[in-house]
């Protein structure tokens, strides 16, 4: 069925001006295309809405019955408009990302908080996942984009470098390291260890930056999650290896950072999208104000495939 808008944008402005010529100055046509749109609109209906004599301009009971009903339907196709337009435009809209947990402790916060500054009428979803769970959210297109650790994705899937995160060591404020403005890798190995699991995405990062190491490194816990490791250190548990992004040091005041050193490890965060997908504009001012964060504070820079060791000495 055919929506007959102008018939009814016609019938609407007659209504109100009980004029014709004042109604078709208003709708910026001609007399006689104004009586034509009514025509066609009443022709449709076999119904008249207007009565019209030479002294006046009056609505039939049919067409003070349409009246408030084609009022609602011109204002809420208005309405309908103006969003997708405000949409368009990334001004009004909705978003869903998937990130790996440890980026949304520290680095996610201050670009979604730009964001909402920027568009305050956008809702974010944000689906926190492992490695895979990210990569598979993006895939079925439950999430527009994604921040992931780099490895070997999807052929369905396209990446962008985002920024590199050094591994650090914590500890608490009670431990002998806790003084150290760095630590080695060897120095780790008398030590209770946590270290990331087997499904953790860094555990194949910090396997293949070591593999050259000849470490004896005593790893009593595994834990998937960074969130974990924090916990079991502020228990004091033991000392970690965790991504430097995943640290909320405010939140565990008791918690030191140190870096580690001989070698120094990095992964690589990137940006994930299906491939030829295009995203919808408040997603991709969200994805445009990602890449421009991390080239702000001066970190973006053309990284490898795979995450490895980086200033380590004699390589």
């Amino acid at each position: 069925m055919k929506i007959d808008t102008p018939g009814v944008q016609a019938f609407i402005a007659i209504a109100r001006h009980r004029n014709f010529r004042r109604a078709a100055a208003g709708l910026h046509i001609t007399q006689t295309a104004l009586s034509r749109r009514l025509q066609t609109l009443e022709a449709y209906l076999g119904m008249k809405l207007i009565e019209r004599t030479t002294r006046s301009v009056e609505l039939t009971r049919t067409g003070a019955d349409f009246l408030p009903r084609a009022q609602r339907l011109v204002t809420e196709l208005e309405t309908a408009l103006t969003d997708i337009r405000e949409t368009g435009k990334a001004s009004r809209g909705s978003v869903t990302i998937a990130c790996v947990p440890s980026i949304g402790a520290r680095y996610l916060p201050q670009v979604i908080r730009q964001y909402s500054a920027a568009y305050p009428d956008n809702r974010i979803t944000i689906h926190d996942h492992s490695s895979f769970g990210v990569a598979e959210s993006v895939l079925r297109r439950e999430a527009e984009f994604g921040i992931n650790v780099t490895g070997s994705h999807d052929a369905g899937l396209a990446s962008v470098p985002l920024v590199r995160d050094r591994f650090v060591l914590i500890c608490r404020d009670d431990h002998p390291f806790a003084g150290r403005k760095k630590v080695s890798w060897a120095q780790l190995e008398p030590h209770m260890l946590i270290f990331p699991g087997s499904l953790s995405a860094n555990r194949p990062v910090l396997e293949l930056a070591l593999s050259a190491e000849r470490l004896r490194l005593r790893t009593y816990y595994e834990v998937q999650h960074s969130a974990t490791a924090l916990g079991l250190v502020a228990e004091g548990v033991g000392v970690a290896v965790v991504p430097d992004l995943a640290v909320q040091a405010q939140a565990y005041p008791r918690i030191r950072i140190i870096p580690l050193i001989e070698p120094a490890v990095a992964r690589s965060l990137v940006l994930i999208a299906p491939r030829n997908a295009h995203l919808s504009p408040a997603a991709r001012a969200l994805y445009d104000m990602l890449i421009r964060h991390d080239r702000a504070k001066g970190r973006a820079a053309a990284a490898p495939a795979e995450a490895a060791a980086i200033d380590s000495p004699g390589r």
